[in-house]
């Protein structure tokens, strides 16, 4: 095996999608404001992650997220809603992310357009490498449970949420869309529906960025940062951006509680690929494991997933769609006219939240 792609941008992998353009996630096509929309409301709160305390990293326990309440809200206090759980991107956190896919405008455009009321929940799973994989470990903390549960569990205990499957829906974008397609695997006991947009990282990225030799050297310097860092925070100083993205993915997918101070294992050494810690990396990749998870997908009510036309990423979605279609899964996917960001806002409010306002059910008796 060659070095791996693993080393530089590793399974953020965003594919051939460059990192310039990934990076300036906020450059969007934004639908126009729909006239007489009515507001929703915005709420900045903390829950507390029971799944992620004692996380080797560091990383913050109580995490920031951003609750957007439907306009009938305050008005109809007997009524209750489904809650859209909407997952952000790599490098950025859940307030970027509303910059993003531009909310509450997109929201309250997609409301006044014909979709039904629904709570709209982002949360921050930003990290010291800036990304935390929505993944489950020791290093990181749990981030598929922190969503999957304590997530979840908060807005039914303190909003008029309906507290069922059925009317709860998950999306997410990049990052997210792993992360959508990950915790919608392993979760179709909380999720009634899934819209994954543009996902990253479904495939073990194997083969290396330019020439061997050039790989290996890339490798090397990475191996060279992680031996001299003191502390993650000294890591994540020295590779701001994309460029922690390696660090992030191997705390999320090889973590290593016997080493410290970052307490995570790279693929290589000495420039020379592991195949045991490779095959920790390839064990989360969900082309990898959806083979053992389609009983579970066939619960939802709905799935969809879409990804733009110029985006890299779009090899590896017609791939999943594909091995659904060949289980018999039922799903719809759509490619685009656009880049891995050009179109999400766009996506967001006239795809996606229509999307759940069709599937999601809407009253206390649905199963």
């Amino acid at each position: 095996m060659k070095v791996t792609a693993f080393i530089l941008a590793s399974a953020v992998a965003f594919a051939t999608a460059p990192a310039a353009q990934l990076g300036a996630q906020v450059k969007t096509n934004v639908p126009e404001v729909v006239p007489g929309a009515k507001p929703t409301t915005v709420e900045h709160i903390k829950i507390h992650g029971a799944a992620l305390e004692g996380n080797l990293e560091g990383d913050a326990v109580d995490r920031d997220v951003i609750v957007f309440l439907p306009p009938s809200y305050e008005k109809d206090k007997k009524r209750h809603y489904p809650v859209v759980y909407a997952l952000h991107g790599y490098s950025i956190g859940a307030e970027q992310w509303t910059h993003e896919i531009h909310v509450p405008q997109t929201i309250e455009g997609a409301f006044a357009t014909g979709s039904q009321e629904m709570i709209v929940v982002l949360p921050d799973s930003k990290t010291i490498y800036n990304g935390s994989m929505y993944s489950s470990s020791a290093t990181t903390g749990d981030f598929e449970n922190y969503i999957a549960h304590d997530v979840v569990a908060y807005m039914d205990a303190h909003y008029r949420t309906i507290p069922n499957r059925t009317s709860r829906g998950l999306v997410g974008h990049s990052m997210g869309g792993y992360g959508a397609t990950r915790i919608g695997m392993k979760h179709s006991d909380v999720f009634g529906a899934l819209y994954i947009m543009s996902p990253c990282c479904l495939s073990p990225m194997a083969g290396g960025f330019g020439p061997p030799d050039q790989a290996k050297q890339r490798a090397l310097e990475s191996e060279k940062k992680v031996a001299d860092a003191k502390s993650p925070a000294d890591l994540a100083a020295q590779s701001p951006g994309f460029a922690s993205a390696q660090y992030a993915t191997a705390a999320a997918w090889a973590p290593d509680p016997k080493n410290p101070p970052l307490y995570f294992d790279l693929p290589t050494k000495d420039g020379v690929p592991q195949p045991d810690i490779v095959a920790k990396f390839t064990a989360n990749s969900p082309l990898t494991f959806a083979d053992q998870y389609i009983g579970s997908l066939k619960h939802y009510r709905a799935i969809a997933m879409d990804v733009g036309d110029q985006d890299g990423l779009r090899f590896d979605a017609t791939k999943l769609h594909t091995l659904f279609d060949n289980y018999g899964l039922a799903n719809t996917f759509e490619i685009y006219s656009g880049t891995h960001v050009s179109a999400v806002a766009d996506r967001f409010q006239n795809h996606v939240l229509p999307f759940f306002s069709k599937n999601l059910c809407f009253t206390a008796d649905c199963k």
